[in-house]
């Protein structure tokens, strides 16, 4: 099993606020597992937005941690599949169930190269650092999308994918 952690505090909200949640007191309190099904409905919403869904991947909520199981397409899509669940505020942590994986096997020893951003970087600087030359940004916003739509718009905490050749 393998495991990513991802900044909490950072990235899209998808569940609402913590600040929501108090101005709403004269509401029931609403059953954890309601909660749980109503966070994992979100995520799959959020993939599903990004093309990203697959008939064999499925999403379970523990607490801040997402586990993904099932087959994805490719190397490519399960990379994705966790940044893009990883990188919403309130999730710490994505795990690959026993067992998951891709349809189409990875090269020998292919590992994900993830890289979160740090205050002040941009892709330029990031693509310095792995690629070895700052002009090569284009293959790393390329690599995040349809997460990424913009190169510009990167934010602290964020995890991307670094492509390897």
């Amino acid at each position: 099993m393998a495991i990513w952690d991802f900044v909490k505090d950072a990235g899209k909200s998808l569940f609402g606020s913590e600040a929501e949640a108090k101005e709403a007191p004269t509401q029931p309190a609403q059953d954890p597992q309601a909660d749980t099904d109503r966070k994992v409905a979100a995520l799959k919403g959020e993939l599903k937005a990004l093309g990203l869904t697959g008939k064999d991947v499925h999403l379970t909520l523990r607490g801040d941690t997402v586990v993904i199981a099932g087959q994805a397409r490719d190397q490519e899509t399960l990379e994705k599949l966790i940044l893009a669940v990883g990188n919403i505020k309130g999730i710490a942590r994505v795990e690959l169930a026993e067992g998951a994986g891709t349809e189409t096997p990875a090269p020998a020893g292919a590992k994900p190269v993830f890289h979160t951003v740090q205050k002040g970087e941009t892709l330029s600087a990031i693509a310095q650092k792995y690629l070895g030359k700052a002009g090569r940004y284009t293959e790393i916003f390329e690599a995040n999308k349809p997460m990424l739509t913009d190169p510009d718009k990167i934010y602290p905490g964020q995890t991307l994918r670094i492509p390897q050749a």
